[in-house]
């Protein structure tokens, strides 16, 4: 990857496009991660590589000032088929930048540029190029690799763009702003046999059924209402012919939960329904269940600094305080347990139908790419503000 990096609105979006043509799942992301290193240290920035085996980490230092500030923006694409038609679209059959991660990692290298070129601030700036946001915990395992021992941060920031939010708004949550996720793998064990007797067989097909439509009263009735979880069962598999029982079904669930003590019910509640709905149909069943990432935790004084930084930038209107959280999932929640911080959301609709994130026909909107780089431009040096 060869590109002079952008000093201009059409070279944030030539960039940005370069980016959404050429993704790269997590933990594979090595062209676009050499793509990044070499623009930041074409600015002069320190650049450390391999915390998480593809991050990238850009340190910039101005002034006497110890104080710190740490910025994420995280590179890899999705395991999904384009159907943009776009004239920039994937050229990796299969991989497809769905989320905006191309269009994250644009403006925190627009930002990273102005700030190079202006000095305008006192201490010492680190921007974290995070991989594998989508499927690894790329956050972690950058962490795991001594981020934060490496590159102390007094605080820790990130954003996220959303098209189902109106163009240019902020949207900003103090506490919980995403959820908890685990996933959970259900395997029913019945004994096969031919679909006209079906007495002489123990269908998991069944049985399966059962547990499922069990499993719905877990947060209608063992969760306090005011709790906010979520299973939803997104796959089951059994069989592949009318006239024939399977040996076995399998169930896989998506668990999403804010409270510690709320994930640790939902996991025991589904364990005893299906061992129990199981048992009940003379079968047994194999549970594999899988911790993934925690809920994503604001801090109050750095979203309040969020807070009022956007509406000094963007007015007023611009900004919302969510109601409630997302029960999407981020793994920015591990660098938000370990350094204070915000994550917030930055609308990027263009009309209400936009396709939402993860579809094969989002479109990143562009027009975007100079507020989110100016406005990162405009944290740092608040955050880092001379005196």
């Amino acid at each position: 990857m060869t590109m002079q990096f952008p000093n201009s609105m059409p070279d944030l979006v030539a960039t940005r496009r370069f980016l959404h043509e050429n993704p790269e799942i997590g933990l594979s992301e090595f062209k676009t991660s050499d793509f990044v290193a070499q623009q930041l240290q074409k600015m002069g920035y320190e650049v450390t590589r391999g915390l998480g085996q593809t991050g990238v980490v850009g340190t910039l230092r101005n002034g006497a000032s110890t104080r710190s500030v740490g910025i994420r923006a995280d590179f890899d694409a999705l395991p999904i088929l384009e159907e943009t038609g776009l004239d920039y679209a994937s050229k990796a059959p299969g991989v497809m930048h769905a989320c905006g991660h191309d269009g994250h990692t644009t403006m925190l290298l627009g930002a990273a540029k102005i700030l190079s070129e202006r000095r305008n601030f006192d201490g010492v700036l680190h921007l974290i190029f995070q991989p594998a946001e989508e499927n690894f915990g790329g956050a972690k395992l950058m962490m795991d690799d001594g981020l934060f021992e490496k590159f102390p941060c007094d605080a820790v920031f990130a954003l996220h763009n959303d098209p189902g939010i109106a163009f240019g708004t902020f949207a900003v949550r103090e506490g919980p702003i995403m959820a908890a996720v685990d996933e959970c793998r259900i395997t029913v064990d019945g004994r096969g046999g031919h679909g006209a007797e079906p007495q002489d067989t123990a269908d998991p097909i069944v049985c399966g059924a059962s547990i499922i439509m069990a499993l719905q009263t877990i947060v209608s009735r063992n969760i306090h209402p005011i709790d906010p979880s979520v299973i939803t069962v997104g796959a089951f598999h059994a069989g592949a012919a009318s006239n024939v029982i399977p040996e076995r079904a399998e169930m896989v669930l998506s668990i999403r939960s804010f409270s510690p003590a709320v994930r640790d019910q939902l996991e025991s509640r589904i364990r005893m329904i299906a061992e129990g709905q199981a048992a009940s149909y003379g079968m047994g069943v194999t549970i594999d269940y899988s911790r993934g990432y925690n809920a994503t935790i604001n801090h109050p004084a750095e979203t309040d600094f969020v807070r009022d930084l956007a509406r000094r930038f963007a007015g007023e209107d611009k900004v919302v305080d969510m109601e409630r959280p997302t029960m999407g999932s981020e793994d920015f929640a591990y660098m938000l347990a370990e350094r204070p911080g915000s994550y917030f959301f930055l609308g990027t609709q263009r009309t209400p139908n936009d396709p939402p994130l993860h579809h094969p026909r989002y479109d990143f909107n562009d027009d975007i790419l100079p507020i989110g780089t100016n406005f990162w431009v405009e944290l740092t040096e608040a955050w880092l503000a001379k005196t």
